[in-house]
């Protein structure tokens, strides 16, 4: 058998001292993340990141950065993720988009009720970003090459 852990990606926004959250229908019941979900085949790591931001929270962004890459394995489903989370600029938000199924809201939250809501996030992931981020952790997108 061979192993492969899931991929994701994640969209890490910031404004004005709130990070950009989604809402979310999950088997433990409804859970904070990142916008974020699985890499899909024939798009990059930051198209993916672009698609499920827009998906999820009816944001657009510009990946401008690298985050950071992290492995966390879930005891509850035993699945392992590889996360590549990515930073960047807002360049609008659709308040009209229909949000993905399962989502039930895009919401702002500073740093510390994103600490306070940790029994409610998806993975410890979620704000291990958030403090990457708030650390200045960058790291430039031609760290990654795609080849076609």
């Amino acid at each position: 058998m061979i192993w492969k852990p899931n991929t994701t990606v994640a969209a890490v926004l910031e404004q004005d001292g709130k990070f950009l959250l989604v809402e979310e229908h999950t088997t433990q019941g409804l859970r904070f993340n990142q916008p974020a979900g699985h890499w899909e085949p024939n798009e990059t790591l930051p198209a993916g990141a672009v698609r499920e931001a827009l998906e999820e929270s009816a944001y657009t962004f510009e990946p401008q950065f690298l985050l950071g890459v992290y492995r966390w394995h879930s005891t509850a489903s035993d699945v392992t993720y590889l996360r590549f989370a990515f930073g960047g600029k807002i360049l609008a938000h659709d308040p009209e988009r229909k949000l993905d199924e399962g989502i039930v809201r895009a919401v702002w939250m500073t740093p510390d009720e994103i600490r306070a809501t940790q029994e409610r996030h998806r993975s410890p992931l979620i704000l291990r970003c958030v403090e990457d981020y708030l650390a200045g952790k960058r790291y430039p997108l031609d760290l990654i090459t795609h080849y076609e």
